[in-house]
C-alpha cells in the first residue's frame, strides 16, 4: 500500500488543491459538527443562518454567538439535520472553549496530542470531527479520516482496517508530518471520490484504475 504514491497520483490527476475545507477557523470549529451525517450543502444553509443571526449582535466573535444562542440553536442549524443532537454537542464543544476564552491562539498553544485528548473527551465529539478541527481549524498535524477514506483504500489495495486510528497512522507513518499536506491530501481524496469513486464507481474514467485492485477484479468477471 503505497499511501505517498497515491498523495503523487492524485496531485496528479486533480492538481492542488491547497487548503480543501472552506472558512476560518471559527467557521470550521462549527462546521466540523454541523457536517456530520449530512451534505455540505444542508452544512452551508445552516451556517448562513448562524453567521446572519450573529452579525446583529456586534462585538461577539461567532463562537462566543453561537455559544450565546442556546434556545436558537435547533432552529438555526435545522437545515443540517438531527438539528436537536448537533445543538447539544455544539453547546457542549463551545463550553469547552469557553475556559480558553474562545481563543483559537491558547488553545493552539497545546500539544497535539493534549488536544486531541481534550477534544475527544467532550460529549459528541469522535475522532473524525476532533481530527478534522485539529488539522482545518488549528492546523495540526493530523489526518483526517472519513468514510471516503477507508472506500478508496478498500478499493484501492482491498485494505481494511479495524481502528481509526490505524487508518490514520499508516497516513502520518507514510507521510511527513506536514499540515499544509495532510489538508491537501484529505482534500484530495473527497475530490476523486465524489467525482470517481463514489457508491457507484466509475472505474474506466478513474486515472488509478491501472493500479486499482476492484477495478482489475472487475476486468476478469
Amino acid at each position: 500500500m503505497d499511501l505517498k504514491g497515491l498523495y503523487e497520483e492524485l496531485l496528479k490527476i486533480h492538481g492542488k488543491l491547497e487548503k480543501w475545507w472552506p472558512g476560518s477557523s471559527e467557521e470550521i470549529i462549527i462546521s466540523a459538527v454541523l457536517t456530520q451525517n449530512t451534505n455540505w450543502k444542508n452544512v452551508e444553509r445552516a451556517m448562513e443562518n448562524l453567521k446572519s443571526k450573529c452579525e446583529s449582535l456586534e462585538n461577539w466573535t461567532l463562537l462566543e454567538c453561537v455559544h450565546m444562542l442556546r434556545e436558537d440553536l435547533p432552529s438555526l442549524i435545522k437545515p443540517a439535520g438531527f438539528y436537536n443532537i448537533k445543538s447539544q454537542r455544539l453547546i457542549a464543544l463551545l463550553s469547552w472553549m469557553k475556559q480558553y476564552e474562545f481563543s483559537i491562539e491558547k488553545i493552539s498553544e497545546k500539544s497535539t496530542y493534549d488536544l486531541r485528548e481534550e477534544l475527544l473527551s467532550v460529549k459528541g465529539i469522535g475522532k473524525e470531527t476532533a481530527d478534522s478541527i485539529l488539522l482545518y481549524a488549528f492546523e495540526k498535524p493530523v489526518f483526517v479520516v472519513d468514510a471516503y477514506t477507508k472506500r478508496l483504500l478498500k478499493r484501492l489495495y482491498n485494505t481494511e482496517f479495524k481502528d481509526y486510528d490505524d487508518y490514520r497512522l499508516a497516513f502520518e507513518n507514510s507521510i511527513e508530518q506536514d499540515v499544509r499536506i495532510y489538508q491537501e491530501y484529505h482534500g484530495l481524496i473527497v475530490e476523486h471520490s465524489k467525482k470517481y469513486c463514489n457508491s457507484k464507481p466509475k472505474c474506466n474514467s478513474c486515472g488509478l484504475n491501472n493500479s486499482c485492485f476492484q477495478a482489475k477484479y472487475l476486468q476478469n468477471l
